[in-house]
């Protein structure tokens, strides 16, 4: 039983795998790509908390700095978002609608992303 366990923590692990404050699953898919991976029943917004999460504590981007949604619309089933710190790599049409100030691009800043869409997930356990 001893020997499987340390067998266990020989493999190899995702180095860039980070879980976010909302419990997905992030990595950075290229020089400024954030990739989330799909989890069922979550909504666009809990992929940008995802997204800013990852932006803000491991890539260490200010709250200033914008995020743009890689992933055309509609993504395929089963499908996680790319997101995007490169403008010219941003999906068309492919963001959120945002009122208030602001650039009117689809892109959201790290800091708006982060404080408006995460929440910390509770596991409810039921007996």
């Amino acid at each position: 039983m001893r020997l499987m366990f340390l067998v266990a923590l020989l493999l190899p692990l995702p180095a860039a795998a980070f879980t976010a404050r909302n419990g997905m699953t992030v990595t950075q898919a290229g020089p400024a790509e954030i990739a989330v991976a799909h989890e069922p029943r979550r909504e666009d917004t809990d992929y940008w908390c995802a997204a800013g999460d990852f932006a803000q504590r491991v890539l260490r981007q200010p709250g200033q700095v914008r995020i743009w949604r890689a992933t055309p619309k509609p993504r395929k089933a089963g499908q996680g978002i790319v997101f995007t710190l490169d403008s010219t790599r941003k999906a068309e049409g492919a963001g959120l609608s945002e009122f208030g100030s602001g650039p009117r691009d689809g892109s959201l800043s790290v800091g708006m992303a982060v404080g408006s869409f995460c929440r910390i997930e509770i596991p409810y356990w039921r007996d």
